[in-house]
């Protein structure tokens, strides 16, 4: 059984993204999980840190999941949990925790619940005892010790597991109209008081005539000097408005940005680049 993963005093976590299948790394699909995991933890003033796509293949799955579950933090892994030839995840996270794969009760009985009410809708017998039914239930075979994660579309669960260096991973089906709320659950229940415990900011400017290479020194001592800030750079050749320029910003706690990014100006003045809007986002 995973503890609860916030409290009052720790610090706010990393949070990852893992989004596996094959359908993605063809074009044969869009993501769209990448985007929306930004969207709800951006709702509750949290940040994603990384993101990593992985096919459907077992060792690359496996190696993903044993690195997410090395560090501390919490990751949405999306995809790959159903029980098709080509759905691994399962698998693959008992392997990265070197635990047996067991049927978790309460997603037992989650999927029979799932297998009467589609009999029910079809006007059919229940069978739990079909073949294809029996096979169903290995949507319910989980790494020893998982905890359920609710699926409110068709009942059947995801799970979660936390390994021994701190990661803990939610697993979630590819299909967002299931695996969105059941993100949002996972979040609003393990994870809300760290909720707006940031306040993050990104201030910048348009910088034009400066290549960034030239910038770079300047970059590094205002990260150097403001603990805590990040510089970017995000230059443009074909800008619709600013044509040929340089984004350059900082981002960080809303009070640690301010002084960084008034000595990034000076520095910009200092180094007579022209300088247009400035943004805060």
């Amino acid at each position: 059984m995973n503890s609860p993963l916030s409290d009052n005093v720790s610090p706010v976590p990393d949070i990852g993204l893992i989004i596996v299948g094959d359908e993605i790394l063809s074009g044969k699909r869009a993501d769209k999980h990448l985007s929306k995991t930004i969207e709800l933890l951006g709702e509750r003033g949290l940040t994603l840190s990384w993101a990593r796509y992985v096919g459907d293949d077992r060792r690359q799955i496996t190696a993903a999941l044993r690195d997410a579950f090395a560090q501390p933090g919490i990751v949405f892994s999306c995809g790959g949990i159903g029980a098709t030839p080509d759905d691994h995840t399962r698998q693959c996270a008992a392997a990265a925790l070197e635990r047996s794969l067991v049927l978790h009760p309460q997603a037992r009985e989650l999927i029979l619940e799932r297998m009467r009410d589609v009999a029910a809708e079809q006007n059919l017998p229940y069978e739990p005892e079909r073949a294809d039914n029996v096979h169903r239930l290995n949507m319910g075979v989980f790494p020893e010790g998982a905890d359920i994660v609710p699926n409110p579309y068709n009942k059947i669960p995801g799970f979660d597991c936390t390994g021994s260096g701190g990661g803990r991973v939610f697993f979630l089906p590819g299909f967002p109209v299931m695996a969105w709320p059941m993100m949002a659950w996972a979040l609003d229940t393990h994870c809300h008081t760290w909720f707006h415990r940031q306040t993050w900011v990104e201030r910048s400017v348009i910088v034009f005539g400066a290549m960034e290479a030239s910038l770079t020194p300047l970059m590094e001592r205002i990260e150097a000097e403001h603990a805590g800030v990040k510089v970017f750079s995000l230059p443009s050749v074909d800008h619709p408005e600013y044509g040929r320029h340089i984004e350059l910003g900082v981002k960080g706690e809303e009070g640690a940005t301010q002084p960084a990014f008034d000595a990034l100006k000076q520095g910009l003045s200092a180094f007579g680049a022209p300088m247009g809007p400035e943004m805060v986002r």
